[in-house]
């Protein structure tokens, strides 16, 4: 068998062209050369692209699968939302703490400390009660604001922990000194220590406004609200311990204040979740120089009360970027929770009847320029 390589075809039709064009007027041989040449070279080209064509894989490619359906609302329905939330007076339950130090975060470290047991009581306008257990139901601390002032009572732990730390709400102060000897501790001790230290820099009207939201009044004198969407890579939480993402649909509204220049401040960002129905889910606020302060993770819904007649989220997660701390909040069991009591106004003001060293912050230092 004879085999012709696509260059010695191309020749030997190029030369029997030739020859056959000879015998031709010169116009009529050159436009049909032309034409010859230009039908051949597309001839070998498709062959070329066709052969090529039929060697290609399809390989497919795995994306973060967008979470559907995809509730719609509009800026009224999402404000009813929260504001739904808003009618509750009073909280009060047992719950599950969980402390984590995120001062080392900007390295990839954080300190998450053992859960402990409590009891909470929020009532408005921001007043709050909380009571830290540890094991045996012994307290490990105390804490209450009234709205205007807070008090810590650091019960258990070491002799340098134990004190009844006071201030103002709208203050900024110092973290507390420790010993810087957490690391030499070990088991018990060291899970005592770590959580007495978290407790002595926590700030128990940070948790008020976590967890009883304020109204949104759309008509109130020098606001705005802007309403946009947003999509966001996750984790799935569906599936524990894996690392598969997906992308989860978000409604945001943006609460404006504008100022006299022509710019605005962002006061807060409310986040609402999409997926089939419309929830909130994240509660952000922001201080006069546009700086996160507090971050609010709201998770699933529960019936709370013996009546089960609102549903709020069972688990809370709070998180304060400038103070370094996040602490998450697990309602034990919703139904037992008492809703709208009104409790007095001494019930949030702490006393000291441990005997315990006192600790006047506002005494010790003028307050610094608040957060938030």
């Amino acid at each position: 068998m004879i085999r012709v390589t696509k260059l010695e075809a191309q020749d030997c039709a190029g030369s029997l062209l030739d020859a056959g064009l000879r015998l031709m007027p010169i116009r009529t041989a050159r436009l049909l050369a032309a034409a010859s040449r230009l039908s051949i070279t597309l001839a070998f080209a498709m062959v070329l692209l066709f052969g090529t064509a039929c060697h290609l894989v399809h390989k497919p490619v795995a994306v973060e699968k967008l979470l559907t359906p995809l509730s719609d609302a509009n800026t009224s329905e999402l404000v009813a939302q929260v504001n739904n939330m808003a009618t509750v007076r009073s909280v009060h339950g047992r719950i599950d703490l969980q402390f984590e130090d995120t001062s080392f975060a900007t390295a990839g470290v954080a300190e998450k400390y053992r859960t402990a047991d409590g009891s909470i009581t929020v009532q408005r306008p921001g007043k709050i009660y909380l009571i830290v257990q540890g094991p045996l139901a012994i307290d490990v601390a105390q804490m209450t604001s009234d709205g205007e002032h807070f008090r810590i009572a650091i019960i258990k732990g070491d002799e340098k922990y134990r004190r009844f730390v006071s201030g103002t709400n709208n203050a900024v102060y110092q973290k507390l000194d420790t010993d810087g000897r957490e690391q030499e501790k070990k088991g018990k001790l060291k899970t005592e220590a770590q959580t007495v230290q978290a407790l002595s820099n926590l700030r128990p009207q940070h948790l008020t406004d976590a967890l009883l939201v304020s109204a949104i009044d759309l008509h109130a004198p020098g606001l705005m609200y802007a309403q946009s969407e947003f999509f966001q890579s996750e984790k799935d939480t569906t599936q524990p311990g894996s690392t598969k993402r997906v992308v989860r649909g978000y409604y945001l509204l943006d609460e404006i204040q504008p100022r006299s220049d022509g710019s605005a401040r962002l006061l807060r960002r409310f986040w609402f979740d999409r997926v089939s129905g419309i929830r909130l889910a994240r509660l952000q606020t922001f201080n006069e120089k546009g700086v996160l302060i507090t971050d609010v993770a709201y998770g699933a819904l529960a019936k709370f009360g013996t009546e089960g007649s609102i549903s709020l989220p069972v688990k809370i997660g709070l998180t304060r970027p400038q103070d370094h701390y996040q602490i998450t909040i697990t309602y034990q069991d919703p139904a037992s929770v008492t809703l709208d009591h009104d409790y007095p106004p001494e019930a949030f003001v702490l006393p000291n009847k441990w005997g315990l060293t006192e600790v006047d912050l506002d005494a010790q230092k003028k307050p610094a320029r608040p957060n938030n």
